[in-house]
């Protein structure tokens, strides 16, 4: 038996979401252009870059800029429903609408964990006595989008998420 080539196979990283929101993109409210929402300047020079360390959104193209310090966070848990940022509450700009839900992302390191994982035909879990195999990001994928049957349409999906990009 050949061995399965290394691109057609996953190993899952062990990364949570909670790895990707030092860096997230959005719609920007004020002109629905990208913005990026990441860690705010701390004045007294500390870099905290945990979960409740304060955000700033700033978009580019109209100038917006907003702040958030110690307030909620609310991550995303609904499929049905378009994704937004945790701090903000802004629309994300990486996701898109399929059949079955929504596919989105944080980052674009975030997108590609997910289309490794999606397009692998082999995919290499974490052993079942881990205490932490059920909190990664692959392990918490809808199951519509962890099922080989609609790996083409996921992964068209995450082809017009890039396209996104391309196209501000």
């Amino acid at each position: 038996m050949s061995p399965i080539p290394t691109h057609h196979r996953f190993r899952d990283p062990r990364s949570t979401k909670y790895d990707f929101l030092a860096s997230v993109l959005v719609r920007c409210p004020g002109c629905e252009k990208v913005a990026h929402v990441g860690a705010a300047p701390d004045p007294a020079g500390v870099h905290d870059p945990g979960l409740f360390a304060p955000r700033r959104l700033v978009c580019r193209s109209c100038g917006m800029a907003k702040e958030w310090s110690r307030g909620c966070v609310a991550l995303h848990r609904d499929r049905y429903e378009p994704a937004t940022d945790p701090y903000f509450d802004v629309r994300l700009w990486l996701q898109t609408e399929t059949r079955h839900g929504w596919v989105w992302a944080y980052n674009l390191e975030h997108l590609d964990l997910i289309r490794r994982f999606v397009q692998a035909s082999l995919r290499e879990g974490i052993p079942w006595h881990d205490h932490g195999r059920r909190m990664t990001v692959v392990t918490r994928l809808p199951a519509w989008m962890q099922q080989a049957k609609n790996r083409d349409e996921v992964l068209r999906a995450i082809a017009r998420i890039h396209a996104s990009l391309l196209r501000t």
